[in-house]
């Protein structure tokens, strides 16, 4: 579904300004309709933006356009609690819901990548786990996947371990 959905906007919204949608998620907006952060780049300018963009009876519509550049910090509030939302400060804070934590740091990974790539610095990230953004030197490339995979290997130790029997003595 996701795949088909990323063609249509690709064809209806970035194609006709030249640029290439690169990562999006779906997120929770107060007004009626679906509601997607997006992310894009341009082979001719060396610039990536982002935008907010609705779906509304089957037509896009971007609501809102920010520079990678213009973000200063990414804030995801607090990395101890499942909580999808997160901050993007540009000269405003804009506040943004997403409707998983996946889909909050699978953005932040994008945007990461993306900074280092077209603006040359490290975006600067506060309140998030590091250890799901940045590569460490067990895996180089951190996908979804992989963090899946190490969600569910700490899991499966758990279940273990609640299970083993405690001696009394």
């Amino acid at each position: 579904m996701s795949s088909l959905l990323r063609k249509e906007m690709q064809r209806m919204l970035f194609r006709p300004e030249g640029q290439k949608l690169q990562k999006f998620i779906e997120i929770h907006e107060a007004t009626s309709g679906r509601h997607f952060l997006c992310n894009s780049g341009s082979k001719k300018k060396l610039k990536s933006q982002f935008c907010l963009s609705s779906c509304l009876e089957d037509s896009y519509l971007r609501t809102e356009v920010w520079l990678l550049q213009d973000l200063t910090l990414l804030d995801g509030r607090d990395p101890d609690v499942d909580d999808p939302c997160f901050l993007m400060h540009f000269s405003t804070v804009r506040s943004v819901t997403a409707f998983s934590c996946g889909a909050k740091y699978s953005m932040a990974r994008a945007l990461v990548a993306l900074s280092d790539k077209h603006c040359g610095r490290p975006l600067t990230l506060v309140n998030y786990d590091l250890a799901y953004i940045g590569p460490s030197s067990i895996y180089l490339n951190r996908g979804d996947c992989v963090v899946l995979m190490q969600i569910c290997f700490y899991a499966a130790n758990l279940v273990c371990l609640s299970l083993c029997p405690v001696p009394l003595d």
